[in-house]
């Protein structure tokens, strides 16, 4: 298994959730208003009159064979929309309850 966090511009909410529904991930724990900024290039998300957009940020435990498709359906909405702001990181689970 798998577990998924995904951070993205709340822009990106209708997009991020139509990549779980098409790849089959129903769970899923998500909160909303989390702050950040891009490693590399992208605005501050601060949710700060200087910098007023906000992130949310899901985390997902899925199969093994649901990451790749996941994780390239994200990586397009990130590239259609670079500077809004979209990562996914991924890493193994070894036990879930």
């Amino acid at each position: 298994m798998k577990a998924i966090m995904i951070s993205f511009d709340q822009a990106h909410y209708d997009g991020v959730i139509a990549a779980l529904d098409r790849t089959n991930v129903r769970g899923f724990t998500m909160m909303q208003d989390t702050q950040g900024r891009g490693s590399k290039t992208g605005d501050p998300h601060y949710g700060s009159h200087a910098w007023p957009s906000m992130c949310s940020t899901i985390f997902t435990i899925v199969e093994d064979e649901q990451e790749e498709p996941l994780m390239k359906r994200l990586k397009a909405l990130d590239e259609d929309t670079e500077m809004l702001g979209l990562r996914a990181f991924s890493w193994t689970i070894d036990k879930c309850i």
